[in-house]
C-alpha cells in the first residue's frame, strides 16, 4: 500500500505544480511587461514634469534607470533570504500586491518626486524574479531545470515584446493609462495566486533569516564557495552586462546609422523579442533534454560573439536584420548557466543563490547602460574621430569571447549528484 500511496501522492503533487508553474510564468511575464510598458511613456511623463526641458528630462531619466537597477541590487538578497525563511508563496504574493500598488502610485503621481518613489518601489518589487527562479529549482529535477528556466526566458521575451506595444498603444490615449492597466493585472495576479499557488519550499528546508545573509555583498560570497560556482557567477555577470548594450544603444544606433524612424525601430525590437521567444520555446527546451548545459552555454556564447560583431559592422539595415536570428541564439547560454548554478548549492539555499544572481543583474543594470552609452558617444563623436557607431557592440562581442573561454574551463560534472 505504501508504494500505491506514494504514486498517488506524486500524481497529486504533479497536478498541483502545473498551475503553480503557470502562475510563476505569469508572474514573471507581468513583471517584465511592467518594465517594458514604461519604456515608451516614462520619458514623456518626466518631460512633462520638467516643463518640456529635454536636457533635464534626459538627466532625470538616467537617474531613474540607475536607481531602479540599484534597488534590484540591494533588495534581491533580502528577498531571496526572506523566501528561504518564510517560503516562496508569501514573498511572491506580497510582491505582486506591492507592484500593483506601486503602479497606481505612478499612475496618479502629482509630482516628479512621487514618480521617483514609484520607480524605487518598482525596482524593489521586481527583485522577486529571483524567487520565481528559486521556485522552479524547488519543484523541478536537476535534469529538467534548464528547460524550465527556458520557459521563464519565454516570459521575459514576451514581456519585452508586449510591454512597449501595450505601453505605446495605451499611452497614445493617456500617458498614465499603461500604469493603471499594469496595476489591474497585478491585482488580478495576486488574487489568482492567493487561490492557486502552493508553497514549494518544505518547512524542514527553510533557514532562519539574518541581516548578514541579506547583505548584497555578503550574498555574492555564496558564489565563491566553489571554483565552479565562481566561474558560473562570472558568466552570469558577463551575460547580464552584455545584454545591457541593446536597451542602452539600440534605438540611438538604428536612428544614427540607418536613419530609421520610431515605427521601424519598434518593429525591429519586436522582431528581436519574437526571435528570442521562438528560440526559447522551440529550440532551448528540446535541446536541454539531449545536450549538456555546458555545451549549450558554449554555443550561446559563440553565437553571441557572431551576433554582436555583426551588429557592430552592419553598415546597412538589412545586415542588422539578418543578424537577429544568429544574435538571439545567444539566449541558449543564460538558462544553461542558471541550471548549472543550481546544481552547486543545496535545496535550502536556492533562494539565496537566485538573490545573488539578481544582485549580479542589478550591478550589470547599474553600470552596463552607462558604459555602453558612453562607448556609443565616443564612437560617434566627431572630435574623437573614430567614426565607429558599432563600438559598444564590439565591446559586447569581446565580453562574449571572455565568457566562452570561461565556459570551456568549466568542469563537466556538478558538485551535487
Amino acid at each position: 500500500m505504501t508504494g500505491a500511496d506514494d504514486s498517488v501522492t506524486n500524481i497529486v503533487a504533479t497536478s498541483a505544480r502545473q498551475p503553480a508553474l503557470i502562475f510563476i510564468f505569469i508572474t514573471v511575464l507581468l513583471d517584465v511587461i511592467s518594465m517594458g510598458i514604461i519604456v515608451p511613456v516614462l520619458p514623456q511623463l518626466i518631460l512633462g514634469f520638467t516643463g518640456n526641458d529635454f536636457a533635464s528630462a534626459a538627466d532625470m531619466l538616467g537617474i531613474f534607470i540607475a536607481v531602479w537597477a540599484l534597488m534590484q541590487f540591494l533588495a534581491s538578497p533580502v528577498i531571496g533570504a526572506l523566501s528561504d525563511h518564510f517560503g516562496r508563496r508569501p514573498v511572491v504574493l506580497i510582491s505582486n500586491l506591492a507592484l500593483a500598488i506601486d503602479h497606481l502610485i505612478m499612475a496618479f503621481a502629482p509630482a516628479l518626486w512621487v514618480l521617483f518613489i514609484g520607480r524605487v518601489l518598482s525596482g524593489i518589487c521586481s527583485a522577486t524574479v529571483s524567487t520565481a527562479y528559486a521556485y522552479i529549482a524547488d519543484t523541478t529535477s536537476q535534469d529538467r531545470r534548464a528547460g524550465a528556466y527556458s520557459v521563464l526566458s519565454i516570459a521575459f521575451g514576451l514581456g519585452f515584446v508586449l510591454g512597449p506595444v501595450i505601453g505605446g498603444f495605451l499611452g497614445h490615449f493617456d500617458l498614465r493609462l499603461p500604469f493603471i492597466a499594469a496595476a489591474v493585472l497585478g491585482f488580478a495576479n495576486f488574487v489568482y495566486g492567493a487561490l492557486i499557488l502552493p508553497e514549494s519550499l518544505e518547512p524542514h528546508l527553510r533557514v532562519r533569516f539574518s541581516l548578514r545573509s541579506a547583505n548584497p555583498f555578503v550574498s555574492l560570497k555564496l558564489l565563491r564557495r566553489t571554483s565552479q560556482l565562481s566561474r558560473l557567477g562570472i558568466l552570469s555577470f558577463i551575460l547580464h552586462t552584455a545584454q545591457q548594450v541593446l536597451p542602452a544603444c539600440a534605438v540611438l544606433y538604428m536612428s544614427y546609422r540607418y536613419n530609421w524612424d520610431g515605427r521601424q525601430i519598434g518593429l525591429t525590437l519586436a522582431t528581436v523579442g519574437g526571435a528570442y521567444i521562438v528560440i526559447q520555446a522551440g529550440i532551448m527546451r528540446p535541446l536541454s533534454k539531449r545536450i549538456p548545459e555546458k555545451t549549450l552555454a558554449a554555443v550561446g556564447f559563440l553565437m553571441g560573439i557572431a551576433g554582436f560583431w555583426t551588429y557592430g559592422i552592419a553598415s546597412i539595415g538589412i545586415i542588422f536584420l539578418l543578424a537577429i536570428p544568429v544574435m538571439e541564439m545567444w539566449s541558449l547560454a543564460q538558462p544553461s548557466v542558471y541550471a548549472l548554478m543550481t546544481k552547486e548549492v543545496e535545496a535550502e539555499e536556492q533562494g539565496r543563490l537566485q538573490g545573488a544572481n539578481s544582485c549580479l543583474l542589478g550591478l550589470a543594470g547599474f553600470f552596463g547602460p552607462w558604459v555602453f552609452a558612453k562607448l556609443f558617444a565616443v564612437g560617434v563623436n566627431p572630435d574623437v574621430g573614430l567614426n565607429a557607431p558599432g563600438l559598444p557592440f564590439f565591446v559586447a562581442a569581446i565580453l562574449m569571447i571572455v565568457g566562452l573561454i570561461v565556459v570551456l574551463g568549466l568542469s563537466n560534472s556538478s558538485r551535487r549528484l
